[in-house]
Formats: C-alpha cells, structure tokens, sequence
C-alpha cells in the first residue's frame, strides 16, 4: 500500500470506472478531489490543489497546465490505448485485487460489451454494467427517450455504416439501443464519435489534420474514435461527418 499521506488523487470525467475507482480510494482511507467533472476532463481543474511536496495521480485528465512536480498519469486512452484500465492500474498501485464487480467494470471501460462476454459475463450483468455506467455518465430517463427519438428519426444508413444525428449527448444509450452494430458515427453540432470496423480507418484519416488534444480513441481494433465536446465548431463537425460517410459508402 501506498503512503496515504503522500499521495493526492484527483478525478476525472465521471463513468462507471470513475465511480469505482472513488469507491476505492475512499475505503482506503485516500486523499482525492473529485469536481464532478464530465469527458474531456483538464488537469486544469484541480490547479488550485498543486504543491510541491505531495504526489499528484490524474486519472484520464487532459493535461493543459504545467504539471506539478511529482505527478503519476493514469489513462488508457489514445497514446496509451494499450494500457490496462484506468481502474487496473490504480489497483496495481495500491497493490490490491479488484472483486468480480471491478474486473467487469475495467472490462466495460476498456472493452465494451464485447470484452464483458470475453469474461463470461452474463446477460444479466452485462444489462447491469451498461445501466450503471449510462447512470454514472449522467443520463436520464429524458435522454433514454431522445435517444429513441435518435434512432427512429434521425437515422440514417449507407452501405454498413448507421449515422446518427442525436439529440441527446449521452450516446452511450444509442450504443446500448443498437448493440451489435457494426460501424456507428453519432454526432451532434458540438461532438462526434465513431464506433465499430474501421475505427483504426477513421483515425488515421484525421490525425494530421487537426491537433491530437480534440481527439479521444480507445477500445482496441472495434473501439471508438472521438472529438471531445466543444472542440471544434458546427462546420468542422459536419465536415468530419460527410468525409466519413462519403469514404466508406465509396469503399
């Protein structure tokens, strides 16, 4: 076990893994902040708590603020897509194992669904695990409804490729809705993400093409590619939505 005393965790966007990884801490008796934050979380946030003599763990924090001086990062996406789970590695750290809930949260995050059957997960806890982890991202029964309202409305196919206009920014609900899909892009006017075959396709499409700090991936070959909430403007979005359609309904 770490040095309690020593080490100041500090929290980012809020999922399932998220809401795991505070359980953690707290019965551990750990120093952590938590700002309730959303996707796309900064470092930034918790500026105000830096100093010079403690250790400082960000977990999946865009760092956009000088670090402090003894800072541990843990994150499993983009760059270090390969890297166990965010909970994984804050149990290495505290040197402890993770109970049959976790190992299934830490799958989901990574994964998705196809990594909680990987685990033998039943039907029932996967229905459980992606109710839990649509409800520590915030939705509500108001999202559940404009999700269908998504789906049945704004839908739309070309080839194997369903885009999605939704009205709603939790788009987990429609992945869940949709599961198994095969390539998914939902959007609205400030965010996009694409989910499925090709993701690897799509990134590689982009990368040059604008800064990496807008861009999130993760989730191995069938994972996810996305433009964090805000980052670029509606025009920029729509473009990205037509080069994407327009490159795989010409494949």
């Amino acid at each position: 076990m770490i040095d309690n005393d020593r080490y100041i965790f500090l929290l980012g966007g809020h999922d399932l893994e998220m809401v795991e990884i505070r359980k953690i801490l707290e019965s551990n008796e750990l120093v952590f902040f938590d700002d309730d934050l959303s996707w796309g979380a900064k470092l930034s946030s918790y500026a105000k708590q830096f100093n010079n003599s403690s250790i400082f763990v960000g977990i999946e924090l865009i760092k956009d603020v000088p670090l402090p001086e003894k800072y541990i990062e843990i994150d499993h996406h983009n760059e270090k897509a390969h890297l166990p789970s965010s909970l994984e590695q804050v149990a290495g750290l505290l040197g402890i194992e993770l109970n049959h809930w976790q190992q299934l949260v830490a799958a989901n995050d990574k994964g998705y669904i196809p990594a909680l059957m990987a685990l033998s997960a039943t039907p029932h806890e996967i229905k459980q695990i992606r109710s839990a982890d649509r409800k520590a991202q915030g939705a509500t029964d108001a999202d559940e409804k404009l999700a269908d309202s998504s789906i049945l409305n704004h839908m739309k196919k070309y080839n194997d490729l369903i885009i999605i206009e939704a009205l709603t920014s939790k788009f987990s609900i429609i992945c869940d809705k949709l599961y198994p899909f095969g390539k998914l892009l939902i959007y609205t006017e400030d965010e996009l993400v694409y989910y499925g075959a090709g993701v690897e396709e799509v990134s590689n499409k982009f990368k040059n093409e604008y800064d990496n700090n807008i861009f999130y991936s993760g989730g191995g070959d069938d994972g996810f590619w996305g433009i964090g909430r805000g980052m670029l403007p509606k025009e920029d979005i729509l473009k990205i939505v037509k080069n994407i359609k327009d490159s795989f309904r010409n494949n």
